[in-house]
């Protein structure tokens, strides 16, 4: 239907107690695409050659594809205080915004008024649906409020809560790109409990004991479509940008208010459990080291986008990971530079570097060409 949108509500179904099912719902269309913007990464800037190739590149493939193997599940919490709950309506507004920009159909779990089944056993169904395997990611984002005993941290649902450990155990079978957003407070022991090879974890706290109400979850949601939270200026917001956008957000709210910060958001992309703060990073460049040389996380954040340029769609899956494989070999091999000979190193960067210019290359058109009509 022409102005209107869909996405996937899970309901109960007529007639029945407990069996889900998953409606198609119109929504008004009143989100607007982001404009396309230069779509050179970061790491190649390192040598000039390579930035003379790729700003005017563009990509062969058809501009018009969309994202469709990408899978976003939203559960809203349960919200206690009207205050909360409205604050909870416009994170998920946003994301169904950014899901459409994305030309993705969002599964929307916690907003309707049946009762039956539990919001919980929504969330489990919804889960189990999704292709366990493929290339495109399954994005599970969390906006609601969080708790922590000391022994197992937990997303307060509407009914029955879900744990850490439940998620943990219903998302087993998923061998797909993971994405995993907990805005909620006591969110951390979800990143310990979640990550794992091939995905990526970010919570709004540091720790299970920060359990006042997190603010993050809003600033994030905002940065998904936010042209300043567009940091390398590629035309795009990454999982890394929009992570970094929404910790500086709360920040600053902190520092405005003169109040303690209460809420210290966490990324994990490298599978360690560990996770890295915002302030580990300058722009979006690691500027710590862990201990024992042990990875930082980061780099593979930084190529995931919910809402990816035209130019990023138009580049073909299989060219798309084989740079991406390139980008975080240069990274990995950047961050060894110390503890090796600067002629090997310089070598093998400049191999590297070759390799994916002539990658770029070789699958550019005009910017003109790869641009959607």
């Amino acid at each position: 239907m022409k102005g209107e949108r869909l996405i996937r509500l899970s309901t109960a179904a007529p007639g029945r107690d407990s069996t889900p099912r998953t409606e198609d719902v119109p929504v008004p269309d009143n989100a607007r695409s982001s404009p396309v913007g230069p779509w050179w990464r970061t790491v190649v800037s390192v040598w000039l050659f390579t930035l003379a190739l790729l700003p005017a590149a563009g990509l062969a493939a058809d501009a018009s594809a969309v994202t469709n193997g990408v899978s976003v599940v939203l559960a809203v919490g349960a919200p206690g205080e009207p205050e909360y709950g409205s604050n909870f309506v416009q994170q998920a507004q946003l994301w169904l915004r950014a899901s459409e920009q994305a030309g993705v159909a969002a599964t929307l779990i916690g907003l309707d008024d049946a009762s039956e089944p539990t919001d919980r056993e929504r969330l489990r169904t919804a889960l189990a649906a999704e292709p366990p395997d493929g290339t495109d990611p399954l994005w599970l984002v969390l906006i609601g409020h969080g708790t922590y005993d000391g022994r197992e941290a937990r997303f307060n649902l509407r009914g029955p809560d879900v744990s850490a450990t439940d998620l943990a155990e219903w998302l087993k079978p998923v061998r797909r790109p993971l994405i995993v957003i907990n805005t909620a407070s006591a969110s951390a022991p979800f990143l310990n409990q979640l990550s794992g090879t091939n995905r990526m974890v970010v919570t709004a706290t540091r720790s299970g004991s920060e359990q006042n109400f997190a603010r993050f979850g809003s600033y994030f949601a905002r940065a998904l479509a936010d042209p300043a939270g567009d940091l390398d200026q590629d035309g795009q917001v990454s999982l890394l940008e929009a992570f970094l956008s929404a910790s500086a957000g709360v920040r600053e709210f902190y520092q405005t208010e003169g109040r303690l910060a209460t809420e210290h958001a966490l990324l994990d992309d490298n599978g360690d459990g560990r996770g890295t703060p915002a302030d580990w990073f300058r722009g979006v460049c690691v500027v710590k080291q862990a201990d024992a040389g042990k990875p930082v996380d980061g780099a593979r954040a930084h190529q995931v986008h919910l809402v990816p340029s035209a130019v990023e769609r138009a580049l073909p899956p299989e060219v798309r990971q084989h740079r991406d494989a390139l980008e975080r070999e240069i990274l990995r091999l950047r961050e060894q530079k110390s503890g090796r000979d600067e002629t090997e190193y310089y070598r093998d960067l400049e191999k590297l570097l070759l390799e994916l210019a002539r990658l770029l290359e070789a699958n550019s058109v005009s910017k003109t060409d790869a641009s959607p009509e």
